[in-house]
């Protein structure tokens, strides 16, 4: 509009108004408008990256503006390429830039540095959120392996992991490696490891161990060697394990003294399991100077044992009885009748039932150093148990040396020296209440293993320990032991169900009324009982076993094979349970099962007698001869005076066609019993077949023995009728025929023999002669059937079981010699 009104006033001047300008278009205070700064930032100029970030940066420009080069002028698009630093500022034209764009820098840095501070904290919070997930992640790990669900505690293990890789990944991504969290990574890969072991992977578990312990960033990852030691001891590496000991040992500050102890411990451990006792030894000694406790101190007395150096495990046993135990809380003493509910609650009281577990450590800790030790450091096993409960008396555990009375009594009964064990109880009938009735329960028991006269003992024995304490269970189920015994079963249920109703897990009452109502008949009770007791004892090899008897007595054949199969799944070496099995397999028809039952049973016990019988009339009947000889021939050497084997040995000789050993064992088996007569007969038998010198010789012989045989029978048989006779003549005489046994009122002679022992004989009585029996009309003649063509068929076949050496079974006549 301006440069209008100037042509229209100077028309005729071509060059007025040429150095005049509007002060709109001044481009020096431009930068200062507030509404062109706006503009420039919300502009795509404004948001693309400034030269500062670039890299460039001229100190002496007042916009920061990069030196004019070829290369970042072509970038200003718009600005001439060819400028440079000398030239002299000209007027903006359509190829120059307009001299703004170094203020927008600025602003856009400005603006940039506020959102890369937002950016960062929204980074880092997402960073914490994941590192929170992991952590969710480790504890639901550790919950599961604390529940002994090993495989899904890994699983979680691994996916903590991998997230937490991903915490690592995104942070280094972000730029925050300053702030990355080292303890989050240490937890999940110890973690990770610990899994490993659990599963028994172990390999894995070692490679997780080292990638801790060789990275530098962690502190105090060298003890976790220790971790090491303990897998490759696991893996019965001791040499690697050692290393890994020492080698954290010396990781191990010394004021951190518990710790070293324990590293000090599995290195002694170690030592032993290596053999080397005297290292070990030397290890212990060390510990328990060092901080002494009852496990090292029981190890070194062990060690010392190994090397069987007396003075030492009795130098080692005083530095245990030395270690200071619990002390009585008096407290509990004073309040022991006043509060019974703040007794129940500080008994139960975790820290209370810590206390209970240590002193019950130690206790056990001395009584098995007393028993290791006492045969050793004294020539008698009672002299050094006596300086043993000496040197226990003048301890600080003087309370335990009548509880190792009483184990002295049960390590006597060990030895067979009953009589010794039953002074020693004797003597603490004298005691407190309670050490009494334990000793009155010991005796009773005691005398009620030596049974017969001893039950009298036994029996009050029992009612002294009864006396003592009237609801003691152990004390009523001995008081119907012997009721037991005595055959007195009701009044044995009764004790029985009293000791129940006193204490209800008393296993013995369980079981023993289980027997008692099984041997009344009462088998549904007694089936009732032992389902109780194996609720209380899952998997009780004896409780199954009665709980099988049961149902075999009840027909049950199919649930007493499952019982018994359970059992023997449980003792797969017990020879006895095993042959029950075999007997209702074969009751069943199971030949196959049987045999294999019965083969077990005898590859574990083979000196069963009834098992070796059952083999060989297994392979007998199977037509297996050969293999029945061997279980013959094992019979034999356990009965060797019982004929009946050896003949079954030369029976399973001949079914196999060696008629000559037949022959030759049964001219043995005459020699060795010479009134058999199954053996004359197979003798003749066969020496006749084989056409023998012998042949008579027998023949005769058993002629003779046959007449023999037939005289003892009828002699057997006559005295069998004449005691019947005089049975039924003395019934029939009046009560004063006794003193007319001469008059001859129808008594027989049988019965005058009868009575001959109790009144003599009257002088007029007939005289007795015997008179010669007539055995002309007996034939004793034997003739061989196997001379006959075609012989007759005899009897049906026998059982296996009914076998006996006279059975030829199915002889075939071909195989016979000419």
């Amino acid at each position: 509009m301006h440069q209008n009104s100037f042509r229209e006033n100077d028309d005729d001047d071509f060059y007025g108004g040429f150095d005049s300008y509007n002060q709109a278009y001044d481009i020096e205070s431009i930068t200062q408008n507030p509404q062109f700064q706006q503009a420039v930032a919300r502009s795509s100029h404004g948001r693309r990256p400034n030269t500062s970030q670039m890299g460039f940066r001229d100190p002496g420009s007042s916009y920061g503006k990069p030196p004019p080069t070829m290369i970042n002028m072509s970038r200003m698009g718009g600005r001439t390429a060819m400028a440079n630093n000398n030239e002299p500022a000209r007027p903006m034209t359509a190829v120059r830039g307009a001299g703004y764009t170094s203020f927008a820098n600025k602003v856009q840095a400005a603006e940039r540095t506020i959102s890369t501070e937002n950016l960062g904290e929204s980074e880092e919070e997402k960073c914490k959120q994941m590192e929170n997930k992991v952590m969710d992640m480790l504890r639901e790990s550790m919950i599961a392996s604390e529940k002994k669900k090993y495989k899904e505690a890994l699983d979680k293990g691994k996916e903590a992991g991998r997230r937490e890789r991903a915490v690592v990944k995104h942070r280094e991504q972000s730029g925050l490696v300053e702030s990355m969290n080292l303890d989050l990574t240490f937890t999940v890969l110890f973690n990770l490891a610990q899994q490993y072991e659990a599963n028994d992977m172990t390999n894995e578990a070692l490679n997780t161990y080292e990638i801790i312990v060789r990275n530098k960033m962690f502190p105090n990852s060298g003890r976790l060697r220790v971790n090491i030691g303990n897998i490759h001891y696991k893996r019965r590496e001791f040499t690697k394990a050692l290393k890994y000991y020492r080698m954290a040992l010396d990781q191990v500050p010394s004021i951190q003294k518990d710790t070293r102890i324990k590293i000090l411990n599995n290195i002694g451990v170690t030592f032993v399991r290596m053999g080397s006792y005297d290292d070990a030894v030397n290890t212990f000694e060390h510990v328990v100077e060092e901080q002494p406790n009852f496990a090292s101190a029981l190890n070194l007395i062990l060690t010392s044992f190994c090397i069987q150096d007396a003075e030492k495990m009795r130098e080692s046993f005083l530095k245990l009885i030395d270690i200071p135990g619990f002390p009585d809380d008096e407290f509990m003493k004073e309040k022991e009748d006043d509060d019974v509910l703040l007794n129940q609650t500080l008994n139960s009281d975790a820290l209370r039932h810590w206390e209970k577990q240590q002193k019950n450590e130690a206790e056990k800790a001395i009584i098995t150093a007393v028993k290791i030790i006492s045969p050793l450091i004294a020539p008698d096993y009672a002299i050094g148990y006596e300086w043993c409960l000496e040197s226990l008396k003048q301890s600080t555990h003087a309370v335990l040396a009548i509880d190792l009375e009483m184990t002295k009594a049960g390590e006597m009964m060990k030895n067979g020296d009953i009589e010794s064990a039953v002074e020693v109880l004797k003597i603490f009938n004298a005691q407190d209440s309670k050490t009494a009735a334990a000793a009155a329960n010991n005796l009773c028991m005691l005398r009620f293993l030596q049974g017969g006269r001893r039950l009298v003992d036994a029996q009050q024995y029992a009612d002294q320990a009864l006396s003592i304490d009237r609801f003691s269970a152990h004390a009523l189920v001995n008081q119907g032991n012997i009721h037991y015994m005595n055959g007195d079963l009701d009044k044995a249920m009764a004790h029985y169900r009293e000791a129940l109703t006193n204490d209800a897990s008393c296993v013995q009452a369980l079981f023993n009324i289980g027997l008692a109502a099984k041997a009344q008949g009462n088998l549904e009770l007694a089936l009732e009982y032992f389902f109780k007791l194996h609720g209380i004892l899952v998997n009780n090899v004896q409780v199954l076993v009665q709980l099988a008897s049961i149902y075999e007595s009840l027909e049950d054949s199919a649930q007493a094979i499952e019982l018994y199969s359970q059992a023997n799944s449980m003792v797969p070496n017990d020879p006895a349970i095993l042959s029950k099995l075999a007997d209702l397999y074969d009751q069943e028809g199971d030949k196959s099962q049987a045999f294999q039952c019965h083969y077990d049973s005898y590859r574990y016990f083979p000196s069963n007698l009834d098992t070796v019988e059952w083999l060989a009339s297994y392979y007998l009947e199977t037509q297996f001869s050969e293999k029945s000889i061997s279980y013959f021939e094992k019979a034999a050497l356990m009965q060797p005076n019982v004929s009946k084997w050896q003949m079954l040995i030369a029976t399973c000789l001949r079914r196999t066609g060696n008629y000559q050993r037949a022959f030759d064992l049964y001219r043995q088996i005459h020699r060795k019993f010479p009134h058999d007569l199954e053996c004359l007969k197979f003798l003749v038998r066969i020496a006749g077949d084989l056409g023998m010198t012998e042949y008579k010789e027998y023949k005769d012989k058993l002629e003779k023995a046959e007449k023999i045989n037939q005289l003892r029978l009828q002699r057997e048989s006559d005295s069998s009728q004449g005691k019947r006779h005089s049975a039924n003549s003395t019934h029939s005489l009046p009560p004063s025929g006794l003193t007319g046994l001469g008059s001859g009122s129808g008594g027989s002679s049988g019965g005058a023999r009868q009575y001959s022992a109790h009144i003599p004989l009257l002088d007029n009585t007939a005289s007795f002669s015997v008179s010669q029996r007539d055995m002309r009309e007996n034939d004793f003649s034997y003739d061989d059937p196997i001379g006959m063509t075609n012989r007759p068929k005899t009897g049906s076949r026998k059982t296996v079981t009914e076998l006996s050496p006279d059975d030829f079974g199915e002889f075939d006549e071909s195989l016979l010699p000419d």
